[in-house]
């Protein structure tokens, strides 16, 4: 009987005597997937999963999808994206080491952007005195909404946003750090196979039927309808308001965590605070989730 303990947190919760690499019974998986549903986030502590068994416990949420940037997929797994700054010895990377350095919800910029990520840490970085690196800032989607101004809600009220993984492509590759691994540009096919999506910019959790908002700075670009000016002024005033600290939680890792956050209603921002000798390696496998609606019925 695994516990689940709710943080004192706007969003996020711990579940304890769990093995993720055992089948749950189909009562404990509905039960884990409601305090999902209730927290947007749930931490599994001291998780030693091989990647089969971390495959088998995403596809129990739907089906998987496969990151465009496969240079960085783990050698015979497809659905697991590797996340490092470790090089292999002959100097390459085995993983893309800049993930995750803007606030951005995972593949948002597809038709039908992820229900939720699971990253499995098995190395984490520390410092000197031995505190963790590399932390993970999770804003809920769903109190920034709530926290909006009436008047702001019916201002956003049909209207949408586009989203670009070029956006975020640029914005990273910007960003580079020297000695870190960086984005390996797109061949012209591959860019073919996304492209920019328009999403409402506030959406229908499909599960919990309550209000998010749904644009982040990584990869939304604009929002349709309105003047550039306005627009834009517009973007970035919810993008700012998206991670307020009164939204945001923030995970200290350890090895074995395996953290599962629901990319409809968080969005996320990677902490780059260490650099090789100290040495980062996760794997995150994605879930497909639905086309983001906009329901105006009350929640």
């Amino acid at each position: 009987m695994f516990q689940i303990r709710p943080f004192d947190a706007p969003l996020g919760a711990e579940v304890i005597d769990i093995d993720l690499g055992k089948p749950l019974a189909a009562a404990d998986y509905e039960r884990m997937i409601n305090a999902f549903h209730d927290h947007s986030l749930l931490v599994f502590r001291d998780q030693d999963i091989t990647p089969e068994q971390h495959i088998a416990f995403s596809k129990r949420l739907g089906e998987l999808q496969v990151h465009i940037q496969s240079t960085y997929h783990l050698p015979g797994y497809p659905e697991i994206y590797s996340i490092s700054n470790v090089v292999d010895e002959n100097g390459k990377p085995i993983g893309l080491a800049d993930a995750g350095k803007v606030w951005h919800t995972d593949l948002s910029y597809v038709t039908q952007p992820s229900r939720c990520s699971l990253l499995h840490a098995l190395e984490v970085p520390h410092d000197d005195s031995g505190k963790p690196l590399g932390d993970t800032l999770f804003a809920s989607t769903i109190r920034a909404y709530e926290a909006l101004p009436d008047a702001t809600k019916r201002r956003l009220v049909g209207l949408k946003a586009m989203h670009s993984y070029m956006h975020i492509f640029d914005k990273i590759t910007a960003m580079k750090r020297v000695g870190a691994a960086n984005l390996v540009p797109l061949t012209e096919e591959q860019k073919k196979k996304v492209p920019d999506v328009m999403h409402p910019v506030v959406i229908t959790h499909p599960y919990t039927r309550k209000k998010i908002l749904f644009v982040n700075e990584g990869i939304t670009v604009s929002i349709a309808g309105l003047p550039q000016a306005e627009g834009a002024a517009l973007l970035q005033e919810l993008v700012d308001h998206a991670h307020k600290p009164e939204f945001v939680y923030r995970h200290s890792w350890r090895a074995g965590d395996l953290l599962m956050w629901d990319n409809f209603s968080t969005q996320h921002l990677a902490m780059h605070d260490y650099a090789l000798p100290r040495r980062r390696r996760m794997r995150r496998t994605t879930v497909q989730g639905s086309t983001p609606v906009y329901d105006p019925l009350p929640t």
